[in-house]
């Protein structure tokens, strides 16, 4: 098993492969590659989109008003942002912050995958359609899925998938807003559930496999224990 030590260094590899790639034409475009950042030993890991254009100039996931909310919302369940890891289905800013391209995607979801390999969460909560659309493997969208938790089997590993809107969409709709605040207050019932059992290696004979898992308390009331160590992969 992975130190947690270990399991830090071997992310900076992933990051530091990231920050040189040129694998699609976005690295034309981008002032920094905005790889992720949080814990390296995290249980829980949120996935979105894109770099906007904050993140670009920065080298850090949602720094702007949209991360302004999932900070609020972390606290709310008594989280912080360094108990969670933060990354993007994309490492670079489309231009114009339009939505991502397929040969876009395909080119960059290997980082994606060896991030959640590396910190291993028991839960993903993917923020918004891309990013739920892409670990699923279907083009379900985000209305139909937020805050309905799932056992999800990417590669060889199982983890509780947690879709929610993209704090983005909820910053100026109220009734949009208290949905999402809705679906948070459920994360510490999911985290609670620990680690769904982990797959036979030798009997996944498919890249993504969902499940439904039973219905937890729409009212959390524990919180999950601070991970460690931090990192703040982009700030070398």
């Amino acid at each position: 098993m992975t130190s947690p030590t270990e399991r830090r260094e071997l992310l900076k590899t992933v990051y530091d492969e990231a920050m040189g790639c040129t694998r699609c034409p976005l690295h034309e475009t981008r002032t920094t590659v905005v790889f992720g950042a949080g814990n390296a030993n995290a249980d829980l890991m949120f996935i979105g989109e894109a770099p906007g254009a904050n993140e670009d100039k920065q080298g850090l996931p949602f720094v702007g008003q949209a991360g302004k909310l999932l900070d609020k919302l972390l606290g709310e369940i008594g989280l912080e942002r360094r108990d969670v890891f933060v990354a993007n289905v994309l490492k670079c800013r489309p231009p114009g912050n339009r939505d991502p391209h397929p040969a876009e995607i395909e080119a960059c979801q290997e980082y994606l995958w060896r991030q959640v390999e590396l910190i291993a969460p028991t839960v993903i909560c993917t923020l918004g359609n891309f990013s739920t659309k892409l670990l699923r493997g279907d083009p379900t969208g985000i209305s139909r899925l937020h805050g309905a938790p799932q056992v999800l089997v990417v590669g060889a590993r199982a983890v509780r998938l947690y879709p929610l809107f993209h704090p983005a969409a909820a910053l100026y709709t109220p009734r949009m807003l208290e949905t999402l605040r809705t679906d948070f207050r459920r994360l510490p019932e999911v985290l609670a559930l620990g680690p769904p059992p982990q797959p036979d290696r030798a009997d996944l004979a498919v890249d993504v496999l969902v499940e439904e898992i039973p219905e937890v308390e729409s009212e959390a009331h524990t919180t999950p224990g601070t991970p460690e160590p931090v990192v703040q992969l982009g700030l070398f």
